[in-house]
């Protein structure tokens, strides 16, 4: 059952249905009149969380951050659209609800049926006391009184943002051979036999006699030989860039209002 100890725990916990399936999460709590009893939580659903929904929470049970309430995801779905006016939900907008969940509230004992196969089982009481108007209450913190002052304390999340190392990824340097071709243009030298023919003086050699010269004849061929030496050296090296990272997130923050109790009843 719930009361008003588990109001500050259902802010933006999980709405879960009684077949296990997340409903949404809870952005407001809406309390009974003159009890201060947890009746409705406004739970954001739909696609893109942009519908606002009433579920029951009198008969939620809390457990592990999330609050798990005896209706279905699909009856969330279809409930009434509430347009409340300065907080306040009228009778006939909390009785659309009722008729809605299948409960029927009795304004003389403070209780209210659940209709069987609307949810719930049988007859079940949940205590809540039926007044002239059921404005809710969103849920507030707990205040000080010290003599003729009161003050209650406001808190606020802030966002402490740090860095730290992660591994983004590998870099290595592989060696490998490739082949290419070259061309290279080498001069070269080869010899030839010119005849030069010139006037003899005197008696020289054998006459009438068989003879011969010879001379030999050379030439250049290019030879072909490799070295290996070193042409560059490569190396891998770090350095460190700063960027600047916009972050973004959600945080809470307390806010406090002035309530008069010679003002109408029904306001939060």
């Amino acid at each position: 059952m719930i009361d008003q100890t588990h109001v500050e725990a259902l802010y933006d916990c999980d709405v879960i249905d009684n077949r296990g399936e997340k409903i949404g999460s809870v952005k407001r709590v809406w309390l009974e009149d003159g009890t201060g009893k947890p009746m409705w939580a406004e739970v954001h659903t739909g696609l893109f969380g942009m519908k606002e929904s009433f579920v029951p929470i009198q008969q939620g049970q809390v457990a592990g951050g999330a609050i798990t309430v005896p209706v279905t995801k699909e009856q969330v779905k279809e409930s009434p659209s509430m347009h409340t006016d300065g907080d306040h939900m009228s009778d006939k907008e909390q009785e659309a609800l009722y008729r809605h969940y299948g409960m029927t509230p009795q304004a003389r004992s403070g209780d209210h049926d659940r209709l069987d196969g609307k949810g719930g089982n049988g007859r079940q009481a949940a205590g809540q006391q039926a007044t002239g108007q059921r404005g809710q209450q969103a849920a507030g913190q707990r205040g000080t009184a010290r003599g003729d002052a009161a003050e209650v304390t406001l808190s606020e999340e802030k966002l402490d943002v740090g860095t730290r190392s992660v591994e983004t990824g590998r870099v290595r340097l592989v060696k490998h051979t490739v082949t290419e071709q070259r061309n290279v243009t080498v001069p070269v030298t080869h010899e030839e036999v010119r005849v030069v023919r010139e006037p003899a003086e005197g008696s020289t050699g054998k006459a009438f006699a068989d003879e011969q010269a010879e001379i030999t004849l050379h030439r250049e061929e290019p030879v072909v030989q490799k070295r290996t030496e070193a042409v560059e050296r490569v190396r891998l090296e770090k350095d460190a860039v700063t960027e600047q990272k916009d972050i973004k997130g959600e945080v809470r923050k307390e806010r406090v209002e002035v309530e008069r109790d010679d003002e109408p009843r029904g306001r939060r």
